[in-house]
């Protein structure tokens, strides 16, 4: 196995030298505007996959991808000649989907858009189901039924138990202590 940092740097230097070759020009008028976005080489640097976008229509792509794979053996010999390596790595030519990807996600985010304010037109409009404030808030008595409650809650209160909250009550009288 071979030094990532050494796969690394040939992949790099494999994705200048074909992109240079395409700007020079290769004489195939099937060949479209091609980008060079990546290159990948396996670990034992004998195959170099290079990844790449064309620029234009469904037609163009197919046109283009015929153009790269004829001229896979030029561009073999040109990354031959132009590297330091005991051999030269095969080459694939392989169509990135960046574009399509890209615009699925454009696609997701604009639909992504049109929910929420679908969603924010239908707070705006919407109602409760019950009340507005749904807390439990105290009563509010008038003044006149405080003086007849007076009388029931001495009553209520002698009734009631006393209510503990854990397993052994603390004393509540300080006289206790």
């Amino acid at each position: 196995m071979v030094d990532p940092a050494r796969a690394r740097k040939m992949a790099d230097r494999i994705k200048v030298i074909v992109a240079k070759r395409l700007e020079r020009g290769i004489r195939d008028p099937r060949l479209g505007f091609v980008t060079i976005t990546d290159v990948k080489v396996t670990g034992d640097l004998q195959h170099a996959s290079v990844f790449y976008t064309v620029y234009g229509s469904e037609d163009e792509r197919k046109d283009s991808a015929a153009a790269l794979k004829a001229a896979t053996g030029m561009m073999r010999s040109e990354v031959g000649k132009n590297i330091t390596a005991r051999l030269t790595p095969s080459i694939e030519f392989i169509a990135d989907a960046i574009p399509e990807n890209a615009a699925l996600i454009d696609d997701l985010l604009r639909e992504a858009r049109e929910r929420d304010t679908q969603v924010g037109e239908m707070a705006r409009t919407a109602v409760y189901a019950g009340d507005e404030d749904p807390y439990v808030k105290p009563r509010e008595y008038a003044e006149d039924d405080d003086d007849e409650d007076d009388d029931d809650t001495e009553e209520d209160e002698a009734e009631t138990p006393p209510v503990h909250t854990g397993r052994h009550a603390a004393p509540t009288e300080p006289d206790a202590l």
